[in-house]
């Protein structure tokens, strides 16, 4: 059969994912109980070994967009950005207000989102792969 195994040096540093993903369900809740404190996070994983520079734009149903939010994801690395810490200018993303994201990298990535609702005592987790384009 011989050996199966692929050479490392030939998949795990190679980009991967999607250049502009969609994530068109964002909500920050209000309310935190207990100790857990509710969150949202785009959860970005960089393959390659090329720094991502992620610009990303926040939409909302009844104001103009926050665009051009501007974010670093390192090669070969994976980082949490929660949303409420988003900033352009001073202005960030209100809590309980419905937004939409869209993100894009100047390299190849993969994005899931994930959020934490606390406001109840029965918390939820909800985690879910952004859409790519």
């Amino acid at each position: 059969m011989g050996d199966t195994e692929i050479p490392r040096q030939k998949v795990a540093i190679q980009p991967r994912g999607s250049l502009f993903w969609v994530i068109p369900d964002g909500y920050i809740p209000p309310e935190s109980r207990g100790e857990l404190v509710s969150h949202e996070s785009i959860c970005v994983l960089n393959c390659g070994n090329e720094a991502a520079r992620l610009s990303i734009d926040i939409y909302f149903e009844d104001r103009e967009p926050l665009e051009g939010v501007i974010e670093m994801v390192e090669g070969r690395r994976t980082r949490h950005i929660r949303t409420a810490s988003l900033e352009k200018s001073g202005e960030r993303i209100p809590t309980g207000i419905p937004y939409a994201i869209t993100v894009t990298s100047n390299v190849p990535v993969i994005i899931q989102y994930s959020r934490l609702d606390t406001t109840q005592p029965e918390l939820a987790l909800m985690s879910v792969m952004a859409y790519p384009v």
